[in-house]
């Protein structure tokens, strides 16, 4: 069985708690953005250490490897997307194929330390670049292809709740190795 695309949008996590993970936007401001990228990587990292990371907890759910992948290309893309809003007035943002990238990259073939490095670096890359941001660039707007408005700290915010979400749905998996409860 193929894994049923998500194609709800998430935007609604800028504004209230996700009572799934229970992040909560209000709990991470602007400046605190790049190190909670660090310390969710580091999180990763521990995942992807795990053993029986390409079994899926059901059949219509990544596995922890999967997820591993899918948090590393999330990594890449907002870092282009954070680019395009430092240095392009108002950019649309392309959109992106989450579950057609997994398809084609063959997420659940990779390798899982290959991937934990890779993803360590592109969260590396990211948080680099929410560091650099000026105090007046933080308002910087772009639209998503779906036409949902983004700011630079909105950005920051979405793609946070994308990474610390997904490591909450490998640690609440039965079958998880992963750590209990993210501190993300």
């Amino acid at each position: 069985m193929t894994i049923t695309p998500d194609t709800k949008d998430w935007t609604w996590v800028l504004e209230q708690p996700c009572p799934e993970c229970g992040f909560d936007p209000q709990d991470y401001p602007r400046d605190a953005l790049a190190a909670k990228v660090r310390e969710n990587a580091r999180q990763w990292a521990a995942v992807l250490a795990g053993e029986h990371l390409e079994v899926r907890p059901s059949e219509d759910v990544w596995s922890p490897l999967e997820y591993g992948c899918h948090v590393r290309d999330v990594y890449r893309i907002m870092d282009g997307r954070l680019a395009l809003l430092l240095s392009e007035d108002d950019p649309v943002f392309q959109n992106w194929d989450q579950d057609e990238t997994a398809l084609e990259e063959r997420y659940d073939l990779q390798n899982p330390r290959i991937v934990a490095g890779e993803l360590d670096d592109a969260a590396a890359t990211y948080a680099e670049r929410l560091d650099a941001v000026a105090p007046t660039q933080w308002e910087r707007t772009g639209t998503r292809s779906n036409g949902s408005p983004f700011t630079v700290a909105t950005l920051g915010t979405y793609s946070l709740h994308d990474v610390v979400h997904h490591l909450w749905d490998v640690s609440s998996s039965p079958s998880s190795s992963a750590p209990s409860t993210p501190d993300a």
